[in-house]
């Protein structure tokens, strides 16, 4: 699906997708980032399931995605920490308030 960008139309960004997946992981920064945003902002789940059943890129697919989608982040490891002291705090509060 093309977009449309300042009346400029962009090519197919799954295909571009596809393109840099088949050079990983000869790729430079920036075309990491190209693939991170892609991913992280605009893929569907579709989007994702079609590459990953692409034959000519399922081993660079794999590997770009142990490498840096499926793992936990800071930011995923504080949200855990914060949930649990909330959720403790709650049932602290809870055990506080039951009559004796």
């Amino acid at each position: 699906m093309a977009t449309v960008n300042s009346g400029v139309i962009d090519a197919d960004p799954r295909a571009r997708a596809t393109a840099l997946l088949s050079r990983y992981p000869d790729l430079s920064e920036h075309e990491l980032g190209e693939l991170e945003h892609w991913f992280r902002k605009e893929a569907s789940a579709l989007d994702v399931g079609l590459l990953a059943s692409e034959p000519g890129i399922a081993a660079q697919f794999r590997a770009y995605r142990n490498r840096h989608h499926d793992r936990f982040t800071l930011r995923d490891i504080l949200l855990a920490v914060a949930f649990l002291a909330i959720a403790t705090a709650a049932v602290g509060a809870m055990l506080v308030m039951v009559p004796a």
